[in-house]
């Protein structure tokens, strides 16, 4: 069975957290990782990885002594993703909501990147701030939090966190095609 067949079985049964029905596209994955400077980062953050169609992209850019940190919740998917075998490659089984906890208990204080992959707008709307919050409080200055999603309905919630330091990008080359939000901690 492919891994796209194997995806979308996972997703259907599971829709309500995986919040889509196909992985990522390498396009989509390409244009989410254009603003990281790969070379400078220490600690990388990826919430909701999958099946790890954004993950393995990373791991092909990760300099030698940066960590990548992945938060999946979904048993199947977090299966597939401790099968790559990466040094540079923390897998946990934990929610993003426990980023400040999970990040402690790895001596881990600041991060450089978060990716996610996380579908906000079907999250509860406590569980969406406590995320946003914690993201915002671990990212180092200047830092990126890198989002999609398949519509605009989140862009208010970001703007409280990050305020006016978001641009927004646009994938059609994507099932379904989405919105990317670079959200930047200023100062």
């Amino acid at each position: 069975m492919t891994d796209k067949i194997k995806f979308f079985k996972e997703a259907i049964r599971t829709l309500k957290t995986s919040g889509t029905v196909m992985p990522s596209s390498s396009f989509l994955a390409k244009k989410m990782l254009r603003n990281i400077h790969f070379a400078s980062a220490d600690v990388i953050v990826e919430f909701g990885p999958g099946n790890g169609a954004i993950t393995k992209f990373i791991l092909r850019k990760l300099n030698p002594t940066a960590l990548l940190i992945c938060f999946e919740i979904n048993e199947n998917f977090y299966k597939t993703l401790t099968e790559i075998k990466h040094s540079q490659l923390i897998v946990l089984k934990s929610s993003a909501e426990n980023l400040e906890e999970e990040l402690h208990k790895l001596g881990v204080s600041e991060v450089n990147y978060i990716i996610s992959s996380l579908p906000l707008s079907m999250l509860p709307e406590k569980i969406t701030d406590v995320i946003l919050t914690q993201s915002y409080q671990v990212l180092r200055s200047n830092g990126t939090f890198t989002q999609y999603q398949y519509s605009l309905s989140n862009r208010k919630k970001l703007k409280l966190f990050f305020r006016n330091a978001i641009s927004l990008k646009f994938e059609f080359l994507n099932f379904p095609p989405a919105f990317i939000y670079l959200c930047k901690k200023v100062g």
